[in-house]
């Protein structure tokens, strides 16, 4: 009967976990969409004035991001309660990577909001020319790029003890360890790439998204779709 009860809370956080991953990635799809929309690399100016023209977009990408931080930072408590069995330790780590990334990721969400406030003209801000504000917005919105792939170290760690886990574990096809694996080393790469060899950015980080978006799209429909087999106990031995 106890094995039946944990069966069954594994299935259940398997399913919340394939739900909260789905918002991760919707949510974090969005805001980056409305990031490339709003922002002009090297114009200021531009930038300033379309993130004035669609404020209100500016700011449903911004809080779009925080539910995906919020999200990301739910799910691998779900997978912990599901993954747990196959290696506490390994389950653990994962954990500890995605809270160290999100408090990173959140923290860094406030220079995307300062380039807000730089524009919205509060009185202590008049001793700035217009051309000022717009490099100080531009500036905070390049804080937040770098901000953002520094967090990248960590999109790519959680991987690494949630693939060995899937892999292990017999819940699931074991590509899907594969996969995820993979996409931890493809992330490694473009956060490398972008502070050591910034000039190659732009080429590789296309090329090592390809297998993260695979992995992490394929084991999120898997999740909501078909769930967990969790495997009797004759075959766990």
């Amino acid at each position: 009967m106890i094995n039946r009860i944990v069966d069954i809370s594994q299935r259940k956080a398997a399913r919340i976990a394939g739900l909260l991953y789905l918002i991760v990635i919707v949510s974090g799809v969005f805001a980056q969409l409305v990031r490339q929309s709003l922002i002009v690399p090297g114009d200021a100016a531009a930038t300033a004035h379309n993130i004035l023209a669609s404020e209100s977009l500016f700011r449903l990408g911004f809080v779009s991001d925080l539910i995906q931080s919020t999200c990301w930072l739910l799910l691998p408590f779900a997978l912990y309660v599901l993954l747990k069995p196959v290696n506490k330790n390994f389950a653990s780590i994962m954990v500890l990577f995605v809270l160290a990334g999100v408090a990173m990721q959140c923290i860094n969400m406030l220079n995307q909001f300062a380039a807000l406030l730089l524009l919205r003209g509060a009185d202590y801000l008049k001793v700035f020319q217009a051309d000022q504000l717009h490099a100080l917005t531009m500036f905070f919105l390049n804080m937040h790029k770098y901000g953002y792939s520094s967090a990248g170290i960590f999109h790519g760690l959680w991987l690494l003890p949630l693939g060995y886990l899937v892999f292990k574990s017999n819940y699931f096809p074991r590509i899907f360890g594969v996969l995820l694996i993979i996409a931890c080393f493809g992330f490694l790469v473009d956060f490398f790439t972008f502070f050591l060899f910034p000039s190659y950015a732009a080429i590789i980080s296309p090329i090592v998204f390809a297998p993260a978006a695979i992995a992490k799209f394929s084991f999120c429909g898997w999740l909501l779709i078909k769930g967990v087999k969790i495997p009797d106990m004759k075959s766990r031995r």
